[in-house]
């Protein structure tokens, strides 16, 4: 139930970062919406010791950089579009499994072959491929690896110290690369933060800081391929509110893709 309110949560927030990202840039929001969510957790920093840091560190580090490569990439692609290719971190964690000892099997060939398919009619029911695509394909890379590193580390580590380092690192990351914007643009980046610092606010708090703890809490004791099959339903729950939010609707072609994407997650995962 946690990991399922994870994913309905998660689905909120591509049509929400759409509609920030007209005034607002990748970094800002980004140093923003971590910044908030840090600031909940700071109170278990004092737990923190040297091997839970670099286990933070390492969780933070891949966290920061699948959110940057969607976040960049929903420049240029559509909030249902950008979800449904994120969803194929659901093939990936089976793929990537493999580098861990697991049998690759001929379902997962076909799987994979399903899922390139169906991201090629989504990619090019929006005019082909651009590089919001390959970006965001790449956070799809990185959210498999976050859920596999994920389950291989929480069994050693308390859970609301492990969140709080993966956030601090996530926001520093993120201040770091929006400083260069803060100081040339600082006059006009401060009313766009007040216009949509609601948003922001659940953004920070909601769609990070809470999946976060959720993830690192369920991924004790949930493989990290049932945990992957469950986020299958984020790009159900992305479109349907892309849909209230923006208008955005997936055409025949597009409509297509995502099916097959979505049969190719669930084939992945599928156990007889």
């Amino acid at each position: 139930m946690l990991l399922l309110l994870t994913t309905m949560i998660w689905g909120t927030s591509f049509p929400l970062l759409k509609q920030v990202l007209s005034d607002l840039s990748p970094a800002t929001i980004l140093a923003v919406r971590f910044t908030i969510a840090s600031i909940v957790f700071m109170p278990w920093l004092r737990y923190i010791n040297r091997r839970l840091i670099c286990a933070g560190v390492l969780l933070g580090c891949l966290y920061f950089g699948e959110c940057s490569s969607a976040l960049i990439g929903l420049q240029t692609i559509s909030a249902n579009r950008s979800a449904f290719i994120v969803s194929i971190n659901v093939i990936l964690v089976p793929l990537l499994s493999t580098l861990l000892g697991q049998r690759l099997t001929v379902r997962i060939f076909g799987a994979a072959g399903l899922a390139i398919v169906g991201i090629g009619l989504l990619s090019w029911e929006g005019g082909g491929l651009n590089s919001g695509d390959f970006l965001t394909l790449g956070c799809a890379i990185g959210v498999a690896v976050y859920i596999l590193t994920l389950g291989w580390l929480t069994p050693y580590h308390p859970t609301l110290p492990l969140v709080a380092v993966q956030l601090w690192v996530m926001a520093l990351l993120s201040i770091g690369l929006a400083v260069p914007q803060i100081l040339t643009m600082s006059q006009e980046m401060g009313p766009a933060i007040a216009t949509h610092f609601n948003t922001l606010l659940y953004l920070g708090l909601v769609v990070t800081a809470t999946p976060i703890w959720t993830q690192t809490l369920v991924q004790r004791s949930i493989p990290a391929h049932e945990v992957a099959l469950l986020y299958a339903l984020e790009p159900v729950f992305a479109t349907i509110f892309s849909f209230w939010f923006l208008g955005e609707q997936l055409g025949l072609q597009g409509f297509i893709g995502a099916i097959l994407v979505l049969t190719a997650t669930v084939l992945s995962q599928y156990k007889r």
